[in-house]
């Protein structure tokens, strides 16, 4: 798809992976470890939410490391969808390579995108223009994107962290 069949307007939905436990206690891969009890405790309610509140974006694309794959298959079990995988998510992603994602599953106006951080929070920060926000584990945000997601125009309309979801059960 070219630019022009673009959206005007991309809601991008930015999750980072919910807990995965400290990485310095992990012996194994690191693209291996998977999320804790807290962290499966963080994406089950986070799912029930939007499922709850009839959430439907038309793609969820996951970093194919295990936590983040675990986080996007929780949610998108919760929502009756099934989870694309993409190994740009896996690290370094930008705006460019975010771009060329959206553009290769046939630009969605309404996309979820699961990876880890710092990606996720360095984007926010150039999406909304403030080095000020960062995503916790678990912390999911909207951002309308007008335009390609390289050119740094998007206006953040929520962050929810995991503990807003803390009493909710699924």
């Amino acid at each position: 798809m070219s630019p022009a069949d673009r959206p005007a307007t991309t809601e991008l939905y930015l999750l980072r992976h919910a807990h995965a436990g400290d990485p310095e206690g992990w012996t194994g891969d690191d693209a291996a470890r998977p999320l804790s009890s807290k962290g499966e405790g963080q994406a089950e309610r986070l799912g029930a939410f939007l499922a709850g509140t009839g959430f439907r974006p038309d793609a969820i694309v996951s970093s194919p490391k295990l936590r983040a794959r675990q986080t996007a298959e929780t949610v998108a079990g919760k929502l009756g969808l099934e989870v694309r995988l993409d190994e740009r998510l896996g690290g370094g992603v930008d705006g460019e390579a975010v771009d060329a994602i959206l553009a290769d599953i046939g630009s969605p106006e309404r996309v979820v995108l699961v990876g880890h951080d710092p990606d996720f929070s360095d984007l926010l920060g150039v999406l909304v223009g403030s080095d000020r926000v960062t995503m916790k584990k678990g912390a999911l945000a909207r951002v309308d994107v007008a335009g390609p997601v390289a050119s740094g125009a998007g206006t953040l309309r929520w962050l929810v962290p995991p503990d807003q979801l803390q009493g909710r059960r699924g």
